[in-house]
């Protein structure tokens, strides 16, 4: 198999597949935000009171924070449209930066 083929046949796989898994994501949040949802009190846990531990640990409801990109998403007015757009981008994006660095490597061993 020719090497170009190779990594058409590799980009169009990883496009399928990063546009596919879009809507497989799931919508809960995962373990950082579910402490800190927690934390704030928008969450309760079952088993033990949280009173009955360690106040220095549980803390004291003081802590608050507003993430950078929640949900890890920078536009999502244009739903999963938006994110088929950035998956199809970042492939493209870190494909060429792969091949710049092979053929810059390739031609400084000439």
């Amino acid at each position: 198999m020719e090497t170009k083929s190779f990594i058409a046949i590799g980009i169009v796989l990883a496009i399928i597949i990063g546009v596919t898994a879009v809507f497989f994501a799931s919508s809960d949040p995962d373990g950082l935000e579910s402490t800190a949802l927690f934390v704030q009190g928008g969450k309760t846990l079952t088993g033990p009171s949280p009173d009955d531990g360690d106040p220095e640990a549980i803390g004291f409801g003081t802590f608050a924070y507003e993430a950078p990109m929640p949900d890890y998403a920078l536009g999502e007015e244009l739903g999963s449209f938006g994110a088929v757009i950035a998956i199809i981008v970042g492939i493209l994006v870190a494909f060429a930066l792969v091949f710049g660095v092979s053929k810059a490597v390739a031609a400084s061993k000439q």
